[in-house]
């Protein structure tokens, strides 16, 4: 087992810091300071944005936005544009996954029991 309190540990601006990475995904804190922008952008991976605190300004060119806080979770599809805007300081765990939930039918399974 790893272990990392995400509200405390230490990322500099500008210097996002992979905490674990393997062939299932990756797992980045992003320290943002007020005001700054990660402009319109995507990744290949699905990625899921976890606000840890501040708040964030999440918009796609679709007209989608949504003004996440801590505990907030948005997920985007692989290769879905999104801009982020920190509209206070903010720290966010970023999670990128290459693979679907459709192949992974224990995963399935578990949501159809527990939705």
């Amino acid at each position: 087992m790893e272990f990392w309190d995400l509200a405390e540990y230490r990322v500099e601006p500008h210097k996002p810091e992979i905490l674990d990475s393997s062939e299932e995904g990756r797992a980045v804190l992003v320290n943002l300071p007020a005001g700054e922008e990660m402009g319109d952008h995507q990744v290949r991976e699905r990625a899921t944005v976890v606000v840890i605190l501040g708040r964030l300004e999440i918009e796609t060119p679709q007209g989608q936005s949504a003004s996440a806080g801590p505990g907030s979770m948005v997920v985007f599809e692989p290769s879905e544009r999104h801009s982020v805007k920190a509209l206070e300081d903010s720290r966010f765990l970023l999670l990128l996954a290459p693979w679907s939930l459709d192949e992974h039918s224990s995963v399935q399974r578990w949501s159809r029991e527990t939705g």
